[in-house]
């Protein structure tokens, strides 16, 4: 079986989407918080909020990956 050919002509595209997606989720989980907070743990509040750090790191990166793959 031969390997696909490496297309990358859409990645910018992609990676945009995944942003997109991402920052959606980030807001979802603010609002959920934001509606539940007071009948929400504190280590599931904690964890909420460390998931969305993440996501803000992820959102960077692939700002990146965009940058870099429209400097080719």
């Amino acid at each position: 079986m031969m390997a696909k050919p490496d297309n990358r002509a859409d990645n910018g595209e992609k990676m945009q989407r995944m942003i997109d997606n991402t920052m959606e989720h980030i807001r979802e989980s603010r609002d959920y918080m934001k509606a539940h907070k007071q009948e929400m743990p504190a280590d599931q509040l904690a964890d909420m909020q460390a998931k969305n750090e993440r996501r803000e790191e992820s959102i960077q990166s692939f700002r990146a990956e965009i940058e870099d793959e429209n400097s080719r």
